[in-house]
């Protein structure tokens, strides 16, 4: 877990021998099941064992300065590192956590909590993603079944918020061994931050940042960017703003890999980091294979400096159809904040960007 002590780090050794796979004799072999979410969310290590629902100190919190959208809720979020063990940060967007590394993420509409995710590297090859949905009383959150619950909770009149099934974190999140974090990285955990973020939360003593995870030596290989303070390059804080939440929203898809790399946007880590008016450049006046209704044939854009009218990130953001909504899964309701701040992005963009 993170520490910044000795002292602490050799509490968590003990720890690190009370929870998940490294409970297991060295070199014993896992029991059958030892790579199962367990039924509920007191188990899986987030809690004090003493002190039901109040989560163990060695789960350490962070904040995203990008945080993603999900109509609405306020979150939380943690993060458990097994003593000793370090992330691989040679990859600025693509860091390796060890083994045993959990991620939770509590979902909470209006005060009530709904939801509390689980992301565990269970093995070399093997991450565990789970959902757990509370009961009404607050007081337990039990294992949601793959095929997920639609319609956990109503947001706005006649709108339902789902918890995801297994095949929709697997989308977002990958599989196998390929299967990562999302909102753990350098951007979103760098002391730089933007003051103009969209709902972003001001930092608060004890959370995670990169400062704090290269002072206590928890990163590996480190990057210049990872060393630097990184934050997205531009000569506007507006473009540092739009491009922030379209990276964090629209950018762990759209990344240029996988399957829908040809069908663009791209909007790559490292090159926020080095040039993001260059990345906002790129996508004014990108041909979408998506076509705008109204527009002519062929003639569709990702974004058209000066018209947000006529660009399809934004209206494909407005939508909340299911066959052209953006981002396609985790929400019912639009973003209206996002709405508002990619108009005035694009409505004063230079028609001469392109």
């Amino acid at each position: 877990m993170v520490t910044r002590n000795a002292g602490v780090a050799a509490v968590l050794v003990v720890w690190a021998l009370t929870i998940g796979a490294s409970a297991r004799p060295a070199g014993s072999a896992p029991a059958p099941d030892a790579f199962r979410a367990p039924e509920h969310l007191a188990e899986t290590g987030l809690f004090r064992a003493d002190r039901p629902g109040v989560v163990d100190p060695r789960n350490r919190a962070f904040l995203p300065q990008y945080p993603l959208w999900t109509d609405g809720a306020a979150k939380s979020r943690w993060i458990y590192l097994p003593a000793g063990a370090t992330i691989d940060a040679s990859q600025a967007n693509e860091w390796v956590f060890p083994v045993g590394t959990k991620l939770w993420k509590e979902f909470r509409f209006d005060g009530r909590r709904v939801e509390t995710r689980l992301l565990w590297r269970a093995s070399a090859t093997t991450w565990i993603a789970a959902s757990y949905a509370w009961n009404a009383e607050g007081t337990d959150a039990t294992l949601a079944p793959d095929a997920g619950l639609p319609g956990a909770v109503e947001v706005a009149p006649g709108r339902r918020h789902g918890i995801p099934s297994a095949a929709d974190c697997s989308t977002c999140h990958g599989t196998g061994a390929r299967m990562h974090p999302l909102g753990f990285n350098a951007l979103q955990l760098s002391d730089d931050r933007d003051p103009n973020a969209l709902h972003g939360e001001p930092l608060s003593p004890g959370l995670v940042t990169l400062q704090t995870l290269v002072a206590e030596h928890l990163v590996s290989n480190p990057t210049t960017e990872l060393t630097s303070s990184p934050r997205i390059r531009t000569s506007d804080p507006t473009t540092r703003a739009a491009l922030g939440y379209l990276s964090s929203n629209c950018g762990s898809c759209h990344n240029g890999e996988g399957e829908i790399a040809a069908l663009g946007p791209t909007i790559r880590f490292e090159e926020l980091l080095r040039d993001g008016d260059g990345v906002a450049h790129a996508l004014a006046g990108q041909p979408t294979r998506w076509q705008i209704p109204g527009v002519p044939d062929g003639r569709s854009v990702l974004i058209q400096p000066g018209a947000p009218d006529d660009s399809a990130i934004l209206v494909r953001m407005r939508s909340r159809r299911p066959s052209s909504q953006m981002p396609p899964l985790g929400t019912v309701i639009r973003d209206q904040e996002a709405l508002d701040l990619l108009t005035r992005w694009i409505d004063r963009m230079p028609t001469s960007t392109r």
